[in-house]
């Protein structure tokens, strides 16, 4: 599981008693937070996003078990969104343009083509996705931010799983292809139950399952 700030959550105030600025280290130390509540030490897997938090949080030192990476975005330096998307994605959020925070975001973080936009925003999917217009800048602002990952994450003493689906859309093949290849040790495994980008939860846990015991 990975823990994240997103609609209706406040950031805790910085000393002056304003809102602090988003940071990814405040989402790792609400990772801890969960885990020190739960027992102070847990199996975490992350999705998406989620994938590039949960490796960054383990790099950070929460303590965990076992980490399971499931499709993490990263491009390590290759085909990057623009750098201000970030900032124009607050924008739109903050001009009460949620549906197109969350198409600006489809389009020029994730990739996708305008007919499987098209396509999304007709069904009723899209209505769930809406509400997380928010999430979309805090997303662009993590991974951009680790998008070649540290060696400090490259080399985090937690056993570590990477999953896909399959089939799956390039970017995702070819990211945990190049996080394999740069965490000698790490397992790459293909859940084939789980499809574009999204996650199939029986095919998930059994993988889960195979490797914590």
């Amino acid at each position: 599981m990975a823990v994240r700030r997103g609609p209706g959550r406040v950031d805790r105030p910085n000393q002056i008693g304003s809102p602090a600025p988003y940071a990814p280290e405040r989402e790792a130390e609400d990772l801890r937070a969960v885990i020190d509540a739960v027992g102070g030490a847990a199996v975490v897997l992350g999705h998406s996003s989620g994938a590039v938090l949960a490796l960054f949080a383990a790099a950070e030192g929460v303590p965990m078990t076992h980490l399971f990476l499931s499709e993490p975005p990263l491009r390590f330096g290759q085909n990057e969104p623009r750098g201000d998307l970030a900032d124009r994605l607050q924008a739109l959020v903050d001009q009460g343009k949620h549906e197109e925070t969350v198409l600006l975001f489809l389009r020029e973080d994730v990739g996708m083509p305008e007919p499987a936009i098209e396509q999304l925003r007709a069904s009723a999917a899209f209505a769930g996705l809406v509400p997380l217009a928010q999430t979309t800048v805090y997303d662009n602002r993590l991974v951009a931010s680790v998008s070649t990952p540290t060696a400090a994450m490259l080399k985090v003493d937690v056993p570590t799983t990477i999953l896909r689906g399959d089939p799956t859309i390039r970017l995702i093949v070819t990211a945990v292809e190049r996080l394999a290849a740069a965490m000698p040790g790490t397992e790459l495994v293909v859940v084939p139950e789980s499809h574009d980008h999204g996650v199939d939860p029986a095919g998930t846990i059994r993988e889960v399952r195979a490797r914590i015991g």
